[in-house]
């Protein structure tokens, strides 16, 4: 197995589902001749041909129409959105159509479209550059929002998103594209959506979280240890749907829970996490619901952006006050 990136393992994927399945086809702004803006898709066109990776014009509504045509007409369009900040103008097909075509045609048809972009913060970008809007998304209903936070779950649940019959949004977190290489086997396996995966074990707190932010969980995880306390830290990878027996088979074993998002605090995921948990975990817990977020502003510029994003030190003080008296 070779060791890779996360950024490699999103073209390993794929490759893979293209040398396998004809119907895949890739487009998007400079994906083709220059393997996209983060070199994603590098090398693709040169191996399948400009027909199955296409570049296209600056016009985001306009690629996303090209998928629901693509999709109607029995291929498995993959289109990259060159960063979340840049995806607005394509919001009105994929909530219009994208989302609503296997209702719409009671099931006679879907829409089997990936839309890849990268997400959140840490690049020191200037404005649109560092969206974290997830929950914009998750609100649609017909359209799964995905997530990935090593290089090997990048590869299996793009497999996934692929083979999905329905709209997959798949948000890449750009801080963690080249952060650490993993082995991956390049053997075509799909990792199961819809499910959250365990990183660390726990028995004193569960800790929630997501894409970049599993990185400075995972290490107030570590620091948390070394006080004696034993934190559990759960991966959410699948947005939407919410894999909510997981979390509250958690939180039932540890009696609390810390939720940590880098998207703004005010009506983020992290509030229908804890809301699941007051809905159906309540006598569970043994102190009151803590969030570690964003903050309810646009990302700010370049230095500052390291204030925004939620740190190791805010994880540990959230913890800390779960077991105050």
């Amino acid at each position: 197995m070779a060791q890779i990136t996360m950024i490699e393992a999103i073209t390993m994927a794929h490759a893979w589902e293209m040398e396998h399945d004809p119907s895949v086809v890739l487009l998007g702004e400079d994906i083709g001749i220059n393997g996209g803006v983060f070199r994603a898709t590098v090398g693709l066109q040169q191996r399948f041909g400009s027909d199955r990776v296409q570049d296209t014009p600056l016009a985001e509504g306009m690629i996303a129409g090209m998928c629901v045509g693509m999709a109607a007409q029995g291929l498995k369009p993959v289109a990259e959105i060159q960063f979340m900040g840049f995806i607005y103008p394509a919001i009105d097909q994929i909530v219009n159509h994208m989302s609503r075509m296997r209702n719409r045609t009671r099931g006679r048809m879907s829409c089997p479209v990936v839309i890849r972009t990268p997400h959140g913060g840490g690049i020191r970008s200037p404005e649109h550059h560092s969206e974290s809007v997830e929950a914009l998304f998750a609100h649609i209903p017909g359209i799964r929002v995905v997530c990935p936070s090593t290089p090997a779950r990048a590869y299996g649940l793009l497999l996934a998103a692929i083979r999905d019959p329905d709209p997959v949004l798949f948000l890449e977190p750009v801080r963690i594209y080249r952060y650490a290489k993993q082995e991956v086997a390049n053997d075509g396996k799909a990792l199961p959506l819809d499910v959250c995966f365990l990183l660390r074990e726990g028995t004193d707190v569960t800790i929630v979280t997501w894409g970049a932010m599993t990185v400075d969980t995972l290490k107030a995880a570590t620091q948390l240890a070394a006080e004696g306390i034993s934190a559990e830290v759960i991966d959410l990878a699948t947005i939407s749907p919410i894999d909510s027996e997981a979390i509250l088979d958690s939180v039932a074993r540890t009696g609390r829970l810390v939720i940590v998002h880098e998207a703004a605090r005010n009506c983020g995921v992290g509030a229908e996490i804890a809301a699941i948990v007051a809905e159906q975990g309540l006598y569970d817990l043994q102190a009151p619901i803590q969030r570690v977020t964003g903050y309810d502003t646009v990302m700010p510029y370049f230095k500052l952006e390291h204030d925004y994003l939620p740190s190791v030190a805010r994880i540990v003080d959230a913890v800390h006050a779960t077991f105050v008296d």
